[in-house]
């Protein structure tokens, strides 16, 4: 049987670098420089005795040029928190602050000041029937500080309804355009001002898929050209793969942050762990998402000897000891391993469920991503295959 505490980098390398954008739960930063801020936001509707919570200690931050989309099923909480990030709700309890300012307590000529640097795109389209597409779009430029000339705002209308292709539409009014092209007024009038901050919800729920694509193609690139934060509230399994962040909600509160770019690193560190030798990258990387990222400082206990063994670990950055007892059933220990960036140990408690036979001590502020034996199941569950592989890797001699 293999060893269960194993280094196969014993550089013990970590690096001083920030882990607040690269973790699958990313750490909430103190420095002011994210667009969007969330710190223990609660929200409740109704009063007295009909008052319900809909949001539990929610933690979310999204930083310039970054897009983050949120699933979960209807009733979770993803509407309630985006409205809340556009000023559109106001906070009742927690943190919240956007493009700097905090929202608690802002008065309204500051929010008035605040909303014109968001960009709306909303379910229901919320188009006036009265008016023309290149009108409709036109609002957001008529809402902002410094104006245009008429020409140049129309000119920068017709540029944006074209480029979400509807170049010879610009002169219908709702009644005449399909609910695809209401919903593609709606996202030309959410860019058209430039906005620092776009917040989007089901964008593409009415669009065919060349269509969804074509916007959210122009979501990627207001991201990367000019730094915009970009929130996605979405059922469309089509366009996750524009996402650098996917935010689960479920029942009111953020259950899962998966930073892809991330995700991506840690199934090729996890290629790397002789456990998971010939398996597939993109099948780690899919394997990683489920992965929960924790935080040592030094000196902390991530495994004790003796416990029930139920977990992976794979150390992101930063060192541990690993001790064993000097004498069986002993209380003295000794280090028997130091292991850095790269390794990774608990592997066979994934199957076996055996007692952790070592202490293992963060020396370091340490990162690691752990996966239960629990997860490691239902991920299995729906690929056998790789299961397989796994239990044959480490039962081999």
């Amino acid at each position: 049987m293999k060893i269960p505490f194993r280094n196969d980098n014993r550089s013990g390398q970590n690096g001083a670098r920030s882990s607040a954008s690269r973790g699958i739960t990313p750490e909430i930063a103190l420095d002011g420089s994210a667009a969007i801020d969330v710190r223990g936001v609660n929200h409740y509707y109704g009063t007295g005795d009909a008052r319900k919570q809909v949001l539990h200690d929610n933690h979310l931050q999204v930083q310039p040029g970054e897009i983050v989309i949120m699933t979960g099923q209807s009733g979770s909480g993803k509407t309630t928190l985006l409205t809340l990030i556009g000023t559109l709700r106001r906070v009742q309890e927690g943190q919240l602050n956007v493009l700097g300012q905090p929202l608690h307590n802002l008065s309204q000529t500051n929010i008035g000041a605040l909303r014109r640097r968001l960009g709306f795109i909303f379910q229901a389209h919320n188009l006036f029937g009265s008016l023309t597409a290149m009108q409709n779009v036109r609002m957001a430029l008529e809402l902002q500080p410094n104006r245009s000339s008429r020409r140049e705002e129309n000119e920068r209308c017709a540029k944006m309804l074209t480029e979400v292709g509807l170049g010879e539409r610009i002169q219908y009014k709702p009644g005449g355009l399909s609910g695809g092209q209401k919903q593609r007024v709606a996202v030309a009038r959410g860019l058209v001002h430039q906005p620092d901050i776009l917040l989007a919800d089901e964008p593409t729920a009415a669009l065919d898929e060349e269509s969804g694509r074509q916007v959210v193609t122009l979501f990627q690139r207001e991201a990367r050209e000019r730094g915009v934060a970009i929130v996605i509230v979405t059922h469309d399994n089509r366009i996750l793969d524009v996402a650098d962040r996917i935010v689960k909600m479920d029942f009111g509160k953020i259950a899962r942050d998966t930073n892809l770019n991330e995700a991506a690193v840690l199934g090729e560190m996890l290629s790397q762990c002789s456990v998971f030798t010939g398996v597939a990258i993109s099948t780690l990387t899919e394997l990683s998402r489920s992965m929960t990222r924790t935080t040592h400082g030094p000196g902390d206990r991530i495994v004790t000897y003796g416990d029930v063994g139920d977990r992976f670990y794979l150390i992101r950055e930063g060192t541990v000891s690993v001790k064993q007892p000097t004498q069986p059933g002993g209380n003295d220990f000794r280090e028997v391993a130091e292991l850095g960036e790269g390794a990774y140990f608990g592997e066979t408690a994934l199957l076996t469920g055996e007692p952790r036979n070592a202490h293992v001590d963060a020396t370091t502020e340490t990162v690691t991503y752990s996966l239960d034996a629990a997860t490691f199941s239902d991920v299995m569950s729906q690929r056998k295959s790789m299961e397989e592989e796994v239990r044959s890797s480490l039962f081999a001699e």
